[in-house]
């Protein structure tokens, strides 16, 4: 029975919604530590540390303020994994990843119009948080260093989502586990890229910072997708458990 005050068509504009507000929060919170902490630090190494726990605590917040609501995905890559192994309809993956852009793009249009406020700033000499690689990797890695990186780094981010939200796990402590793990994967993955493992967290700067950014984006909309896919296929058919065979009713 359906709730007097919920509908289909309302739930589903709520699952929608809510895909933008996480991905908005990650890209806000995450992507701005990048950027307000090496402006004030003077460099992003300097700002590894925080960057890294930036994006994971955001995370971990959003599994329990969205997760009821939406599964909080915000992230293609999570969202084609899931398709991939079947835990969600396409009709929803494809409004899950229109939803999820469109968050990354205002919160990445939020963060420019508050840094744009100081003297000086040059979003294409500053930046805004975007991903990059050879002269634009915070540790000069070549293109073939990074796509290795996103691909390796999502997968293992991915399977830590498939499992930890798997039927046989306590999914109370979840929002924990991803977290953190996206937190680990930013530690490695900052001094490589800037870490991706997000199409969406990379597409918002890069449309705001234009030029090399979004040139080189390709690479941070297709290798976490990759990465993402073979979580689910490796997961799917050969870490989870088979599940019991269905009563026979006579």
């Amino acid at each position: 029975m359906v709730a007097k005050n919920s509908s289909p068509d309302r739930d589903l504009l709520r699952k929608y919604f809510a895909e933008l507000v996480g991905t908005f929060a990650l890209v806000f919170f995450g992507v701005g530590t990048a950027v307000f902490d090496s402006h004030w630090m003077g460099s992003v190494q300097d700002a590894w540390l925080g960057i890294a726990f930036a994006f994971g605590i955001t995370l971990l917040v959003m599994v329990y303020a969205i997760g009821p609501i939406s599964g909080c995905h915000i992230n293609p890559a999570v969202t084609i994994s899931m398709l991939t192994a079947g835990k969600i309809s396409a009709r929803d993956a494809i409004a899950y990843i229109f939803m999820q852009a469109a968050g990354a793009i205002v919160g990445a249009g939020v963060l420019y119009a508050i840094v744009s406020g100081l003297p000086g700033y040059d979003v294409v000499k500053d930046g805004l948080g975007q991903n990059g690689y050879g002269i634009h990797s915070p540790g000069g890695y070549p293109l073939a260093s990074v796509l290795v990186a996103e691909i390796v780094l999502t997968f293992f981010f991915l399977l830590v989502i498939h499992g930890a939200t798997s039927q046989k796990t306590s999914r109370r402590f979840a929002g924990i586990a991803i977290g953190l793990t996206l937190t680990a994967v930013h530690l490695v993955g900052i001094p490589i890229d800037g870490t991706s493992v997000n199409p969406a967290r990379s597409l918002g700067p890069a449309l705001f910072v234009g030029g090399d950014a979004l040139s080189q984006l390709w690479v941070f909309l297709i290798a976490p997708v990759i990465g993402g896919i073979l979580a689910a296929l490796v997961w799917k058919y050969v870490l989870e458990a088979p599940q019991p065979a269905a009563a026979r009713s006579d």
